[in-house]
This record gives C-alpha cells, structure tokens and sequence, in this order.
C-alpha cells in the first residue's frame, strides 16, 4: 500500500504546540484540584500518571488547524481530558481493574465506591468549567460524546452474553464507545477558534474515523506477539468480542465457532486454550482482516484531513494518525 511510504518516521508531533501543551498542563491541574484533601491526593494521583495526552492535542491541533488558540481551546482541551479520565476511573469499576498503565488504578487503592464518586466528580468539574465560561457549544459537543460512549458500553454488556455479534452491530459499539470522545474532541478544537459549523462537522468526522482505526488497532494488540503493554489473549478474558475474533467466527465452520464460544465463555482463563482461540484467529485471516478495516478507517481519516491547505499543523495531526494506527502499545 502506498499509505506504508508514510510510515518511514512516526511520532507525536508534540513540537508544534509544545508552549500550548504546557498551558494546557497547568489547566488541567487546576480544574482537577478539589478542596477535599483526599479527593485532592487521589486527583494528584491520577494527573502524574496520565497517558500519552493524544486527546488534548487532537483538541489543540484541531483548534489551531482552524485559527488561533484561544482560551475556549484550552478549556475544551481540558474538558475532554477530565470526560476521558471519568471514563477511565468508571471502566476500572466495571472491568474490576487492578492496573492501569502499568501502575495500581485508583480502584485497586480506593475501591470501588471512592472510584464511582471520583468519576462522578470529573464529570461534574467538567460541566462546571464549561457552564462557567459560557462555553455552551463546546458543553454541548462534549455531553453527546458522553451519552453515546455510555449507550456503546451498554450495547457491549448486552451483546457480550451471548457471544453472537454482527459486524455492522461491533462498529456501532466502537462507533460509540470509544470514536464519539475523539470526535468531539476534533469537533470543540475546530469550534473553539473558527465558531464555523461545517468545519466543526468535518472535524468531527476526521475525528471519529480516526477513533475507529484506534479502537480496531487496539483488537489487534490482543493477538500480538510483540510487547505491546497489554497481555496476549485480555479481551479473550474478559469476553470481549474484538473485529478480529468476530471476523473469525463469522468466516469459520460451524464445528469451530462452538469450539471458540465455548473457550471465551467458559476457559477464557485456560491460557493454552485462550492461544488455540488466538491461533485460529490468525488462521482464518481475522488479523488480516481487522488490519485492512483499520487501513480502510485511516484513509477515510487523512481524506478528510487533506481537504485543508496543506501546513505543519495538518502534517502533525496526520502524524497523530499514523501514530494511533501504527503504534507499538
């Protein structure tokens, strides 16, 4: 494929707003400070271990795709990280996560019911920054990512129990679950310096099909054989149902999808059974067939990136995307 030539350097293009991701840190601090000493130390806790912050720049290089970056910028910025942060504290509680990038999650220090409250008061410090500000627009955006990203997990309980998922049903889910926040995020960036609707909108779209390439690679890290920091065989564990086992079962006989349900529902802890699943998997060519969805997803995403001039700010948000589809973790 010619999109590989593109591959040659891949890396976050932190250098284009190195000064705003600086203000943007210090933002975030202070709308994550709370005046309740312990919710202040586990909210310490949480900021010195954040992530890679690939949200806050798609919302930053979207802004300044668009015009200057203002202070709306930097809230929705900030917005997006405090909605992602509350998700992540709540999926801990549902997924009874011990662990969260390699260090203990709050919910393995503070259980569950300070995790439940600390994601509800994220939540809630998000809505307030905003309100508080006049930002409506931006709220409003956020808040339709936070009611599909609930409807997609919902929809994943659901379709989990009985192992027998569509393919159009899975991209709903991802759709949902974890492409409407990176969305949004492109959505309040474009609105925050250009105010313009259909910039906003064609944003959004870069931004969702960008989210849906993220989420498949993330299907694919569960059949890697490379250090990818998470564990061979996770969402086999946790019954999850991932582009690639779902190609699988749809694409295999019927002796070997019973086979499969019945390993995921009843030996998903048996790890020599979990890799016969991951054996078939690579078999029946569901690797390959998730890597070209997720290819697919990525041309959608720099198409619509490439409708801008071209500047150093597209060619860093095109280095983001590379980056979610061809990262090594």
């Amino acid at each position: 494929m010619a999109v590989n030539c593109l591959l040659i350097k891949m890396h976050l293009p932190t250098d284009l707003i190195k000064d705003e991701l600086q203000i943007f840190e210090t933002r975030f601090k202070e709308a994550a400070r709370s005046q309740a000493p312990l919710l202040d130390r586990i909210m310490r806790y949480i900021v010195k271990r954040k992530g890679k912050q690939l949200r806050p720049m798609f919302v930053l290089l979207s802004a300044k795709l668009c015009g200057e970056i203002n202070e709306p910028a930097y809230r929705a910025a900030s917005l997006v990280e405090l909605l992602h942060t509350a998700t992540l504290v709540h999926d801990d509680v549902v997924d009874d996560s011990m662990e969260r990038r390699g260090f203990f999650s709050t919910y393995a220090l503070w259980k569950a019911k300070a995790n439940v409250l600390i994601g509800d008061y994220l939540l809630a410090k998000g809505l307030l920054l905003s309100l508080d500000n006049n930002d409506y627009q931006i709220l409003h955006i956020l808040s339709d990512a936070v009611r599909k990203m609930s409807e997609g997990e919902l929809l994943q309980l659901e379709k989990a129990r009985s192992l027998n998922l569509k393919e159009e049903i899975y991209y709903e889910i991802i759709q949902n679950k974890t492409a409407s926040l990176l969305a949004s995020a492109c959505a309040a960036g474009a609105w925050s310096t250009s105010k313009d609707e259909k910039i906003t909108e064609q944003m959004r779209l870069f931004g969702e099909k960008t989210g849906m390439a993220f989420q498949i690679k993330d299907d694919l890290f569960d059949y890697a054989s490379e250090n990818v920091g998470k564990p061979t065989g996770n969402d086999i564990k946790e019954k999850k149902l991932t582009l690639p086992l779902i190609y699988t079962l749809n694409n295999t006989d019927k002796s070997t999808r019973r086979k499969i349900i019945y390993i995921v529902k009843n030996n998903n802890n048996d790890k020599e059974k979990v890799n016969w699943v991951i054996n078939q998997v690579e078999a029946t060519g569901g690797i390959t067939y998730a890597t070209e969805k997720m290819n697919a997803y990525k041309q959608e995403a720099l198409a619509i990136l490439h409708q801008f001039p071209e500047s150093p700010i597209r060619k860093g948000l095109e280095d983001l995307v590379l980056f979610v589809t061809d990262r090594k973790y």
